[in-house]
């Protein structure tokens, strides 16, 4: 699933076809699972004709502030992405599938062509990610439900602390709480408490101060990283235990040999080294 560095490196395409353009041309699928809330019609009429101020993003959701109201909002749910014809296609690593090289590509929700001929989409095999209109993104649901982004707002120790002390949930649970923490998802969390050296079943009251400021400091770090890279995974450190965290391989281990085991937290597959997590 795509997480905050995969959704923000999809902020950053659309902003370079998009922002200062005109929408000339606006396709819809019909699919009204994925269109929740409003008309693919009414979708196009929204967005036909207006011009494209700036894309901005917020956890998982992106949405473009047009020269009018209302605004779209995007959500890549499980496998959606943005597009272009210049752009090469995000890969996943929890995907095994061949990547689709057509255009438009199969699964696509909404083909946007710009007044320069520049062309964005957004696919979405799955059919879990979103397109909605709002008239006030940050003030509505869902953006208005979330918590934290860690790569725009994140806590200072001291006020994250606190955050964490009113949590009694395992800290890989909240992590991954998007009320919490917007845009953790399953490996950055795994991530973050692999090096923050902190178990996933940890409740997360019981973080001591120097592990509250070890968990901000890795925090802050993955994802900037991963942002900095555009979320390309052959990029990442070779010792992060992203590379491999995959597929609950028996035996696996860490780069310096530390066995990775596999358990359930929250509901969600969690790989963990129990030698160095405590």
């Amino acid at each position: 699933m795509p997480e905050l560095p995969e959704v923000e490196h999809g902020r950053c395409v659309a902003e370079g076809v998009a922002a200062g353009r005109v929408i000339r041309s606006v396709r819809v699928a019909r699919d009204p699972i994925v269109y929740a809330g409003a008309s693919p019609q009414r979708i196009g009429r929204a967005l036909r004709g207006r011009r494209v101020e700036a894309v901005r993003r917020r956890g998982k959701q992106i949405w473009f502030e047009l020269d009018h109201l209302p605004w779209p909002l995007f959500h890549f749910g499980m496998t959606g992405a943005f597009r272009t014809r210049c752009d090469a296609p995000l890969h996943l690593a929890s995907s095994g599938r061949r990547l689709d090289a057509s255009w438009p590509p199969r699964f696509t929700k909404i083909h946007l062509v710009f007044d320069d001929g520049g062309e964005l989409i957004m696919t979405n095999a799955r059919r879990l990610g979103r397109i909605l209109l709002r008239q006030d993104p940050l003030n509505e649901p869902p953006i208005s439900r979330l918590g934290f982004d860690p790569l725009l707002d994140l806590p200072r120790s001291g006020q994250l602390a606190k955050l964490l002390k009113a949590r009694r949930s395992p800290i890989k649970t909240v992590l991954m709480d998007q009320s919490f923490a917007a845009g953790v998802g399953n490996w950055i969390a795994d991530e973050v408490l692999y090096q923050a050296e902190i178990a996933p079943t940890r409740r997360a009251n019981t973080l001591a101060i120097p592990e509250v400021q070890r968990l901000r400091r890795r925090l802050k770090a993955i994802v900037e990283l991963a942002v900095r890279v555009s979320a390309e995974k052959h990029r990442f450190p070779r010792h992060w235990l992203f590379h491999r965290r995959w597929g609950k391989v028996q035996d696996a281990t860490t780069l310096e040999g530390e066995p990775i085991r596999h358990i359930t937290v929250g509901g969600r597959t969690t790989a963990w080294v129990p030698s160095r997590q405590r």
